[in-house]
């Protein structure tokens, strides 16, 4: 049973300081069920999350007491993508014909805050001021660059192009072009990463209903496959978020599992993927996971920004609403957001970001702590 997603909504994404996250999420939802031509009568399960603005399946009290399945999903910054793929297993498995993915968030202003005691860590933890995710961040894309040979220039190409998307993207929380002598002279944070290579915690809404593909046509004449789904957690051995030491033998990180598993299943390689968005919530990871997903050697992303490939009308266009660092971050509907842009491109309604020459194929990756990765492959 193939799957496809025949409605997008989206709430802005930044501060809006007179709703709740919770507002956010129900305008989003009903923004996905308006773009479907379908009513919230008309679905029969909903799976959602939101990481500090209530449980997602209160959202019921917005849209209506209809009795569906509602299922709330956490699963850090990776929540809205784990959304998707459990909307897009219940389809898949032939148990529902159609429903919605949903996530939104409100979070404070300032850094993410954790208890390393929840996720299984010590206090001591926190306490040396590890359960920073700045702190690791910088830590691991200092070592990638020391291994590979990458440049502070392509830092700073990465934040630069990103924001310059974001101009461009309606929904996107910054909409001001910051040039490269700017984030290079921003303040340093977390060696070598400065001011304006990470993004920050936001709040907005996203949401999409898929259907089983057989239907889709009774919905909209632009529907987009699913081709393929992954959600992968790490190895003993990879370098992740709350990693606490570092083993001998270094193993794959989560993304090249979840990058592999969904082109398998999808039956194409990373060189037929005409659009792409990677998680990005510091300049050193979109670097990091052009690689992981397959799209280029380590290393080779210093050709890859010099030479323009990853601009709009690149080769590989990559985070083309702008990314995390244009967007900020709310955790639920992060990931929903990413899949929520390659379907406006493939669809041909990115407006003045759209990738030229009519892209088929498209790609998404979000990552979480504390160690997993979400992939997503769709086309036309």
């Amino acid at each position: 049973m193939d799957v496809a997603i025949i409605g997008l909504g989206i709430h802005p994404f930044g501060r809006t300081d007179d709703m709740t996250g919770l507002d956010q999420g129900a305008f989003a939802a009903r923004k996905a069920l308006e773009d479907a031509g379908a009513s919230w009568d008309d679905m029969d399960f909903a799976y959602g999350g939101s990481a500090a603005a209530g449980n997602a399946d209160a959202l019921v009290n917005k849209l209506g007491l209809t009795g569906l399945q509602f299922i709330n999903v956490a699963n850090g910054c990776a929540t809205g993508g784990s959304a998707l793929q459990s909307a897009y297993m219940a389809i898949k498995s032939g148990m529902f014909d159609m429903g919605m993915a949903v996530g939104f968030d409100k979070h404070p202003r300032g850094a993410f805050t954790v208890d390393p005691e929840k996720s299984g860590l010590g206090k001591w933890y926190g306490d040396v001021g590890m359960a920073l995710t700045p702190q690791f961040f910088g830590m691991k894309i200092q070592r990638y660059m020391h291994e590979f040979g990458i440049s502070e220039d392509t830092l700073i190409k990465v934040a630069e192009k990103n924001f310059r998307n974001g101009t461009l993207n309606p929904n996107a929380w910054r909409q001001k072009a910051i040039s490269y002598d700017e984030i290079k002279a921003s303040p340093m944070v977390c060696d070598p990463l400065r001011k304006y290579m990470f993004c920050s915690p936001a709040e907005g809404g996203c949401a999409m209903i898929l259907c089983r593909a057989d239907k889709a046509k009774q919905f909209t004449s632009k529907p987009i496959y699913l081709k393929a789904v992954s959600v992968k957690t790490r190895n003993f051995g990879s370098f992740e978020v709350f990693t606490q030491a570092q083993a001998l033998d270094r193993a794959d990180s989560p993304t090249v599992k979840a990058s592999k598993a969904a082109f398998e299943l999808a039956g194409i390689g990373p060189e037929d993927i005409d659009v792409a968005q990677l998680q990005d919530t510091e300049s050193g990871a979109e670097i990091m996971h052009m690689s992981e997903n397959g799209f280029c050697a380590d290393g080779d992303q210093e050709k890859w920004f010099a030479e323009g490939h990853t601009e709009i009308n690149g080769k590989l266009p990559v985070n083309t609403d702008g990314g995390c660092l244009a967007n900020g971050e709310p955790i639920g509907a992060s990931g929903l957001r990413q899949v929520h842009e390659v379907a406006l491109q493939l669809r041909g309604d990115a407006g003045k970001r759209q990738v030229p020459n009519q892209p088929k194929t498209g790609y998404t990756h979000v990552y979480g702590a504390p160690g997993l990765s979400g992939v997503t492959i769709l086309s036309v």
